[in-house]
């Protein structure tokens, strides 16, 4: 809820203050903050009958003196530039600039000089850089998100901007929040380490007038972790809801785009809302697994039967009355359940196109379980199936090599081999890529539970009470991160703090920012640990929200570019 509500807040108190009619100009980036808190609906509340981009209004001439312009643009030198142009030659009758991260004196000297028309009536700083999907989850939609993946050596002004953009990003995440945190980074990472620096340089040297808030009982934390410690999870096929809309059909600023799917009729194909702040149904089921959904739209569905049925038996005025008050309502109803019966339809489609049970048992089995010579024989089983497409068998394979890497060479070059030649689309060399960066030298986190004791004594207890759901048992490495810290047994050694800013006791409040991107299996996690009431509060951030797709799309062109780097060295 909280940085969902510090996000709307911002925007009511950009909005409300400026009377009259209004136009709101955003960025390619700002765009996504406001959308994913604030429906079209309210906006036309606040007086806003337009929204334009930065880049449209650049190239328009078009006089709107009768409006009044609220920008709320990201302080780059790119959007600085348009707005030197934009108030050279002013469109609008006022011009009040709000800039979602901290502006440099010297762009607000430029602003200053271009004004000569005095169009700008205020110039503020409201820290929403960050796009707020759930209540404890929010990313930074980067578009280069596999850069992390690579040495600086091979793109050092692009590891900069990367870095610069995750330090911006968690910088407003707390200016937000009020709060400085204590800084820890994994150690294995040195993009980790490398923001955790440069956020805490800014939070304690640059900036640190800025972040001097009101000294709460313990620091917050932050925490910077790298996605390649936990590679297994963004692999996984997902059977929770939220999870498995973004797996099966791609979920971006919670919206599902429905346009490309051919099956549906014409009036199907539509970009819908999937959000837990809008949608109460959503709300109710966002963590439920595929069965348990089936089941309550169900009933949601024999519930809006009933409103239906009612809703025909009009038969004096007052009934016609009735009718017409609760039509918005009714309307409303329809659309929900007409939303959630399609999503759960197509899904259902793919599960059974993709024998998705049959591949998520052996994912799962490589995952959580041992045995190493029956998971050989179940993934070559699965590479030989027809019906499993060339992406599953590629995950498949993928995990396989996480978790046997250093058991039988033979047998991991035969699955090579054998996926080479099933799969067309397979990139030679990917697998081992995935290995040379997420491998078991490469990782300090207890990713299958078989280093520490502790794990080994958990999974072995979980093997012999049997597990409720197979296809749900995995639990994201996250898990153990977040229970660690709970426990107050994260071990300085693999999570080193930064400069001389130490936690003296358990935080109450911890940022883990997730280099590389989350998924929603771990917001999920992240929302169930905050309802046991443990006394600290979990809010988890990444540099994109991921599913397999999108996790295979940024180790593809990573391999790309580090292949073309070598050639140049």
């Amino acid at each position: 809820m909280v940085l969902v509500t510090s996000v709307r807040d911002y925007i009511n108190r950009m909005l409300h203050d400026i009377s009259g009619m209004k136009v709101l100009i955003l960025d390619s980036q700002t765009v996504s903050n406001v959308s994913i808190v604030y429906s079209q609906s309210e906006l036309l509340q606040k007086e806003v009958f337009l929204v334009e981009m930065i880049d449209s209004i650049s190239v328009s001439k078009e006089s709107m003196s009768h409006l009044k312009a609220v920008y709320f643009i990201r302080p780059t030198s790119e959007n600085i530039q348009k707005l030197r142009y934009q108030l050279a030659n002013p469109r609008f009758g006022e011009h009040h600039l709000f800039f979602s991260n901290l502006l440099k004196d010297t762009q607000i000297h430029i602003l200053a000089d271009s004004d000569e028309h005095e169009a700008v009536q205020q110039v503020q700083e409201f820290y929403a850089d960050f796009v707020a999907g759930d209540p404890y989850h929010f990313t930074l939609n980067m578009a280069s998100n596999h850069l992390y993946m690579l040495p600086a050596v091979v793109d050092p002004s692009g590891l900069q901007r990367y870095s610069d953009r995750v330090v911006d990003g968690i910088a407003a995440v707390f200016l937000a929040l009020k709060r400085r945190p204590v800084i820890r980074y994994q150690r294995t990472s040195d993009t980790a380490k490398r923001i955790a620096q440069e956020t805490a340089k800014l939070m304690y040297q640059h900036e640190s007038g800025l972040f001097d808030f009101r000294r709460t009982e313990s620091s917050p934390l932050l925490l910077v972790i790298d996605r390649r410690d936990d590679p297994v999870t963004p692999l996984l096929n997902q059977w929770t809801y939220q999870a498995m809309v973004h797996e099966l059909i791609g979920l971006q600023d919670n919206k599902v785009d429905l346009r490309a799917i051919g099956s549906l009729s014409k009036d199907q194909q539509v970009e819908v809302v999937l959000s837990s702040e809008q949608d109460a149904f959503f709300k109710a089921n966002m963590y439920e697994n595929f069965g348990d959904i089936g089941m309550n739209i169900k009933r949601m569905v024999d519930d809006f039967q009933q409103v239906a049925k009612s809703n025909q038996n009009i038969q004096t005025v007052e009934d016609m009355a009735r009718f017409v008050d609760n039509y918005p309502e009714y309307k409303k109803m329809q659309g929900n359940v007409s939303k959630h019966v399609t999503l759960v339809t197509e899904m259902s489609k793919l599960v059974e196109a993709r024998k998705l049970m049959l591949v998520s048992q052996t994912e799962q089995d490589l995952a959580c379980n041992g045995g190493q010579g029956a998971a050989y024989e179940a993934v070559t089983d699965l590479l030989n199936n027809e019906s499993v497409s060339d992406m599953d068998r590629l995950r498949l394979v993928m995990l396989y090599a996480l978790r046997y890497e250093k058991e039988n060479p033979v047998q991991l070059m035969q699955l090579f081999n054998k996926l080479a030649s099933r799969s067309p689309k397979y990139k030679p060399g990917l697998v081992q890529f995935l290995l040379k960066q997420a491998g078991v030298e490469k990782r300090s986190g207890d990713l299958f539970g078989n280093r520490d004791l502790m794990n080994i004594a958990r999974n072995m207890a979980r093997g012999l009470k049997g597990v409720e759901n197979v296809y749900t048992q995995h639990q994201p490495l996250l898990f153990q991160t977040m229970e660690s810290i709970t426990r107050g047994r994260l071990r300085d050694v693999d999570y080193p703090f930064v400069g001389d800013h130490f936690q003296q006791g358990r935080p109450q409040e911890v940022v883990i920012f997730m280099v590389g991107g989350t998924t929603y299996e771990e917001s999920r996690s992240v929302a169930l640990q905050n309802a046991t009431n443990s006394g600290i509060r979990f809010i988890l951030g990444g540099t994109a929200v991921l599913n397999s797709k999108r996790f295979l799309m940024d180790l593809e062109e990573a391999q790309r570019i580090a292949r073309s780097g070598s050639h140049m060295v």
